[in-house]
């Protein structure tokens, strides 16, 4: 913000002969040349996500309920960096692209398992609740054990801080937010699209 309101500023009070350019550097031009590398990553990694789980499950409907609780986990990053009054950076969009994965995960777990068990005759419902129950303690233990790990690197103040305290607050908030909406979303929206064997 203090880049963008001394731009302002310039490109408002300062006219530049002709041949003359300005040109921001520094740290601000490599936080700029990350986010245009990361608008590419990003992207590339949830469809590398998307082709992976495709592979996993042959059906673009179960994918999708695996990847359902992505959007959650984001949220809960989101959250880690505002309690923590930190900005988006490099580190930080590097902490939402691991929490992706662990997300995807434990949609993996919910899906495999009530697809397992439909195919072994339960009821939709049956294996639905079922599944929720059964994998519970394994997507819980997932994202604590993340969570707790990470916890001294969020409060950190020492040197060399600035670069992990963003990523670790995107992973602390996302995996105390995303097992719980993972475990309640995944369910109710398995039971919405997955068809009654």
């Amino acid at each position: 913000s203090t880049v963008a309101d001394a731009q302002a500023r310039i490109a408002k009070n300062v006219q530049l002969k002709e041949g003359y350019r300005l040109e921001w550097s520094g740290e601000f031009g490599a936080l700029v040349e990350a986010k245009k590398r990361l608008a590419i990553i990003v992207p590339l990694s949830l469809l590398l996500i998307m082709m992976l789980l495709y592979s996993l499950f042959n059906s673009v409907r179960d994918s999708l309920l695996a990847l359902a609780g992505i959007p959650f986990a984001a949220c809960g990053g989101i959250l880690g960096l505002y309690v923590f009054g930190l900005n988006f950076s490099v580190s930080a969009a590097v902490g939402f692209i691991s929490l992706f994965g662990v997300s995807a995960m434990d949609g993996i777990l919910l899906v495999s398992y009530i697809r397992r068990r439909l195919d072994e005759g339960f009821g939709k419902d049956e294996a639905i609740i079922g599944s929720a129950q059964a994998r519970m303690r394994q997507i819980f233990m997932t994202g604590f054990s993340a969570c707790i790990g990470l916890v001294p690197a969020a409060f950190s103040t020492g040197i060399g801080s600035q670069v992990q305290q963003p990523l670790a607050c995107v992973i602390v908030g996302g995996m105390l937010l995303s097992p719980i909406c993972s475990l309640l979303v995944i369910p109710t929206l398995a039971r919405l699209v997955m068809p009654t064997v």
